[in-house]
């Protein structure tokens, strides 16, 4: 079971990413920030608390210092990178360009639509961390603790939806906080995300029983019917 100061530093983590949004934004009454931050908090801590409902332990493991010392030598890089790429970048610049009107406003419609984008993308991100009890944060392959390939849920169809729904969730921050200055970190975030899938599912067919297998049934990575 999770500690209570693995809980506190997850709760800090998400807690800055609202705090940093409506710092850069400067303006209280930014109801996009407002709106974003209840999603993040909503489905980052809820969606840790329902995967350690389901698997007790998977925070510890995430947070645990052996597994991240354990990775692979290239996801020691890339893991770190990717964390801090899909969300702060983001909210810096989106916070930034409404504080001082970068960009060309962006209609309701269009709010509208990042926010189902980051809605869908979260939620999928957080169906794959419930389902799958070695969610690590790294790329480590765990036999010596019973590490099998996940096929269920999300994973039906796509083999990284933890991933997928980042990358979605990325492009609806943009349109929904109004900034199209986001899009080039949100593009960024994306190559690093790519990238790792890409070492992380070659590692997986080298090293993890089933999961060659499992790659023939489900074909894509991050989006059926392209990669």
């Amino acid at each position: 079971m999770a500690s209570i100061r693995q809980w506190a530093r997850l709760i800090f983590v998400y807690l800055l990413i609202p705090l940093t949004l409506l710092v850069c934004g400067g303006e209280l009454g930014w109801w996009q920030a407002w709106l974003y931050s209840m999603l993040i908090l909503l489905t980052g801590i809820g969606g840790h608390y329902w995967a350690e409902h389901r698997h007790p332990g998977i925070i510890s493991a995430r947070q645990n210092k052996e597994i991240f010392q354990g990775a692979k030598a290239w996801d020691k890089l890339l893991a770190p990178m990717m964390a801090v790429s899909i969300v702060f970048p983001m909210v810096i610049v989106a916070g930034l360009d409404h504080r001082y009107s970068w960009s060309p406003e962006i209609p309701l419609w269009l709010n509208a639509i990042g926010f189902t984008f980051i809605t869908l993308g979260y939620m999928f991100s957080v169906w794959a961390l419930a389902e799958n009890r070695f969610f690590y944060s790294v790329v480590c392959i765990r036999l010596d603790r019973g590490h099998v390939v996940c096929d269920t849920g999300p994973y039906r169809a796509v083999r990284h939806p933890g991933y997928a729904g980042s990358i979605l969730a990325l492009f609806g921050i943009a349109i929904a906080l109004g900034s199209l200055w986001s899009l080039i970190p949100a593009l960024v975030a994306s190559i690093i995300t790519v990238i790792r899938t890409m070492l992380e599912d070659h590692t997986l067919q080298e090293e993890l029983p089933g999961y060659r297998e499992y790659a023939q049934r489900v074909h894509y990575r991050l989006m059926p019917g392209v990669y």
